[in-house]
């Protein structure tokens, strides 16, 4: 079934219900928002020819117009291709011509800066709000979506791999309606009172979740910053009630240091979902004696979206059984459309206790990697999504995760692979050999460390080694800090051993922090 269809039901049974909302002001009711997605979805077939099956990318910061695009995409019977808007505009327009989007529905200055590396495959480039936008907004709308099936795209997300090249991760229909349905049973319950809050990328994990909200005809807020600002979420809060979010531990790190700063409670926070990198034991424990029972936590992946454990509100706020501190240290038990395995190197499943690579089977995960069968072959083996990180079930069911075995860097919520930060430095003629790792941060859970060989023959400093990397890769990969070593440490195959430098920097900062 057609996503867009959820949306037409809730124009129905709640046409006059505040749909989008800029902060405390709205800019459409459902049955605008039903009309302006029926009315994009027709101007993207009749004037763009884009047909059902067929890509189109979104390229913006958050606004009330990306949920539009959403949903006008899926009215043509298209696949929405969302791409983080912090990327370099040459990394963008790499994603765009891989999934073969035909149009691509951006912001002004992201539009702009893309459009002279896009492929000639690219019809157009809409700016969202923009003079040829509004002009879609005034087609005829279509009367109903396009027919679509459970396992036809719907979502392609762009994620990366151990070889540093994006990969396009494909999400059907049929796993975004699981992911809506055990977020209802799992997660939380939503109404048509509540209000999900927009203050983490609409491209990523905070852009899935609108689904379930425009099930039930809830109301979509996106701050007047489009971004995170924690002053802005608590007043925001205040006036809507019973908002919604999604939030990586670091930013919800942040939102508890202020509320503790300035004696806010959460007040009108009905729930936040964390998830999306380690959260540490103390800092949820906090942040539930601060703010109170509002927290749940999900563990997922762009190839299993949003669900595989769940550890819902009464088990992030219970203490009263004798192993509370396990549990909360955990990401929770299967979500129900799911079966959870933890596994040996062969996928026969280890007893209770023993780490392994997490596994996961069940209606959420992907179809596989866009045009990438290898990849496909590689993370989907008997049914099975294997995760790339290590963890332990208990007894009970509980999933702790002990380690990414992929050597992903979150910063900030968002992912950062060393493989792209270090094909970028290594087009630097000073660079002779490279190695990227993340160090912990208290703020932001990690930062980037690159060690670097320099041939001796071309001198350059940090400062030149920035420069270059802004050239080529966004701003928010590029390291924090440059470590220059005469040689990178190695196993006898020749492969760097990166917990060797992650143990080089940490008698480093633990020197630093004894002086």
């Amino acid at each position: 079934m057609n996503l867009a269809e959820w949306l037409v039901r809730a124009a129905i049974s709640n046409p006059s219900g505040a749909a989008l909302c800029v902060g405390e002001r709205v800019e459409a009711d459902y049955r605008t928002f039903a009309k302006h997605a029926a009315a994009l979805g027709a101007a993207l077939s009749g004037k763009y020819g884009v047909r059902p099956g067929d890509r189109v990318a979104i390229l913006a910061k958050n606004c009330p117009q990306y949920l539009e695009a959403f949903y006008g995409i899926w009215f043509a019977g298209a696949a929405a291709v969302p791409i983080n808007a912090k990327l370099h505009p040459k990394e963008a327009a790499w994603i765009i011509g891989n999934a073969g989007a035909s149009v691509v529905l951006a912001g002004r200055a992201l539009g702009e800066a893309v459009a002279a590396h896009l492929p000639s495959s690219v019809r157009a480039v809409v700016e969202l709000g923009g003079k040829e936008w509004n002009g879609m907004l005034r087609a005829d709308p279509l009367a109903a979506p396009a027919p679509r099936g459970r396992d036809d795209l719907a979502w392609l997300f762009y994620t990366s791999g151990t070889t540093g090249k994006p990969k396009g991760v494909m999400i059907t229909n049929g796993n975004i309606h699981a992911m809506a349905f055990s977020y209802f049973t799992d997660v939380d319950a939503v109404d048509p009172a509540d209000a999900a809050l927009y203050a983490a990328p609409l491209s990523h994990g905070a852009g899935l979740y609108n689904v379930q909200h425009v099930l039930k005809g809830a109301r979509h807020v996106v701050p007047e910053s489009g971004g995170f600002e924690p002053e802005e979420i608590f007043s925001c809060a205040r006036a809507l009630g019973r908002v919604h979010m999604f939030a990586a531990p670091t930013m919800l790190r942040r939102l508890v240091d202020h509320a503790r700063a300035s004696g806010a409670t959460g007040e009108g926070i009905r729930t936040i979902v964390y998830g999306g990198g380690p959260m540490y034991l103390a800092d949820i424990i906090e942040a539930v004696d601060v703010m109170g029972p509002r927290f749940c936590q999900i563990y997922g992946q762009g190839e299993s979206p949003m669900a595989i454990t769940a550890l819902p509100r009464h088990l992030v706020s219970d203490r009263s059984d004798p192993r509370w501190r396990e549990r909360l240290a955990s990401v929770g038990t299967a979500q129900s459309c799911v079966e959870v395995r933890v596994a040996d190197a062969e996928g026969r499943a280890l007893p209770a206790g023993e780490a392994g690579e997490v596994l996961a089977r069940g209606a959420p995960v992907m179809a596989g990697y866009w045009r990438n069968d290898e990849a496909s072959a590689a993370a989907l083996r008997d049914g099975w999504l294997w995760t790339g990180d290590v963890g332990v079930l208990d007894e009970e069911g509980f999933l702790t995760l002990k380690d990414r075995s992929k050597d992903v860097i979150i910063s900030g919520g968002t992912n950062i692979y060393p493989r792209e930060v270090e094909e970028a430095l290594l087009t630097h003629p000073s660079v002779h050999e490279t190695s990227v790792v993340g160090r912990p941060d208290p703020e932001w859970g990690e930062t980037v460390v690159a060690f670097v060989v320099k041939d001796p023959s071309v001198p350059a400093t940090e400062a030149d080694l920035d420069r270059h990397c802004l050239d080529h890769i966004a701003r928010f990969k590029r390291p924090k800090s440059y470590v220059f070593v005469d040689a990178l440490p190695k196993n006898n195959y020749g492969k760097v051993l990166k917990t060797e430098l992650r143990a080089m920097l940490e008698r480093t900062d633990s020197r630093k922090a004894s002086q």
